[in-house]
């Protein structure tokens, strides 16, 4: 793959991809995109604005399956909802419905959403672990599962939830 025209990926995809004037994918774009079309595990690490979210959520996206959910996991409220937005957009012609949720918001408003429906929710492990406690989220139909800035979750304590929500 040299770039997101030549990646394989669906053409609703690559429509949003352009309309995002992306063109030319990034280093750990490149390395990670072919590897989870494959249907690999993946391990990753690049800095900051490299395009992680596009790294992971390009492929996971292509690759749902109907009535499977994606979970991506993620230490902090700010992040859940900058990863939340960016797959909205790419799955804007896939009409794929992304739930975040997270601590500090209304869980009223959150259960309203997951009662919806949802193909992807992006998650912090404390508010994930209190909505599949209250029955609200089932993670039986998980196809994929990501761990976004997983040693900074690490580092922040959730080892202990990590290892519940698996």
């Amino acid at each position: 793959m040299e770039n997101f025209n030549d990646s394989g990926l669906k053409d609703p995809i690559q429509k949003a991809i352009k309309e995002l004037g992306f063109s030319t994918a990034t280093e750990i774009q490149l390395l990670s995109i072919p590897l989870v079309l494959t249907g690999s595990d993946l391990i990753g690490q690049a800095k900051t604005g490299t395009g992680k979210t596009a790294a992971f959520g390009l492929p996971m996206l292509h690759l749902l399956k109907p009535g499977r959910t994606c979970l991506v996991m993620v230490p902090t409220r700010e992040l859940a909802l900058q990863v939340s937005e960016e797959i909205k957009k790419f799955g804007k012609y896939l009409g794929t419905r992304i739930v975040a949720v997270y601590g500090g918001a209304s869980m009223n408003e959150q259960i309203f959403q997951l009662q919806r429906g949802y193909d992807v929710i992006v998650a912090t492990p404390g508010r994930l672990l209190d909505h599949m406690r209250q029955g609200y989220i089932d993670l039986k139909d998980i196809q994929f599962i990501v761990l976004d800035e997983a040693d900074r979750m690490f580092d922040m304590g959730f080892r202990d939830d990590i290892k519940t929500i698996f």
